[in-house]
């Protein structure tokens, strides 16, 4: 298991980042590489998120010295999509058979997280958010077709999208993450405008089912000194409370979103107005 460590950024600060400081900072490049799991540690409320793509081995999530603790989940709570073949989460011995778009919430204090892909030709990608917990609620398997969905925007304003709550009120308890996947429509290139910023909590996005010449230009940054990152398939990008996030591509792509903060009303959100942004 590896781990990058991302720290805090002023807004201030942030201002005076050239392209390769805004990458640096805030895109994570590599999310999946076979028979390995690579995280990052945010340093914006914490979370942690990344990739386990098992082809070989059964991979497991470890603890020790960057975390503090005896084992992974012994003071968080963790949500996971699994976004390539088929396979099996492993928690505590007891296996969830998940295909591509299912996933699952894992309380706080389940001791041995493992994941296993069904085919070696075809390995499972099982992407991770990881949020400190206080309080141990029920690991839930969460299927695709039993997400909470959400209808959004229109085929006229080119963002016609349906969002789908994993890991959510409407859906099971957490101490403090969210968690889903959006799709768009046919002809839908634009996620989440008008943008906003929620200064109660962050959020990372991780880009994917895209195209290898596709792009997505990724807006960041304070509403009136907002930046962009060229993002590619499955990468992701790190998006603080006082940042918009929002994005366009040149082709077709799907999201997921994950979010850690102080509450999990998914409508707190401060709209800035398309005349207002700079």
């Amino acid at each position: 298991m590896k781990l990058d460590i991302r720290y805090s950024n002023h807004p201030e600060d942030a201002k005076a980042y050239d392209t390769e400081e805004q990458r640096k900072n805030f895109l994570v490049e590599h999310i999946f590489a076979k028979d390995e799991i690579l995280l990052t540690y945010s340093h914006q409320d914490r979370m942690v998120f990344g990739g386990a793509m098992p082809s070989n081995d059964i991979l497991s999530l470890e603890a020790g010295k960057d975390f503090g603790t005896d084992f992974f989940l012994a003071r968080r709570e963790l949500g996971v999509i699994n976004i390539g073949g088929p396979g099996r989460i492993l928690l505590d011995g007891t296996a969830i058979e998940v295909l591509k778009g299912d996933g699952a919430y894992v309380g706080m204090g389940t001791k041995s997280v493992s994941f296993e892909s069904s085919s070696k030709a075809e390995p499972a990608k099982f992407y991770l958010v990881s949020a400190p917990a206080h309080h141990t609620y029920p690991t839930v398997k969460v299927a695709l077709s039993n997400a909470n969905p959400k209808k959004m925007g229109t085929a006229e304003s080119s963002n016609a999208r349906t969002i789908y709550q994993y890991v959510h009120p409407a859906v099971c308890q957490s101490c403090q993450l969210v968690m889903g996947l959006t799709i768009l429509e046919k002809g839908s290139v634009w996620n989440t405008m008008p943008c906003h910023t929620h200064e109660r909590r962050m959020e990372v996005y991780l880009y994917f089912d895209m195209a290898a010449d596709t792009r997505v230009f990724h807006f960041n940054g304070a509403p009136t000194e907002t930046r962009h990152l060229v993002v590619a398939n499955e990468q992701a990008v790190i998006s603080p409370s006082w940042s918009i996030h929002s994005g366009v591509g040149t082709a077709s792509y799907t999201f997921i979103w994950g979010m850690a903060g102080e509450n999990q009303t998914f409508d707190d959100m401060d709209f800035v107005a398309p005349e207002n942004i700079r």
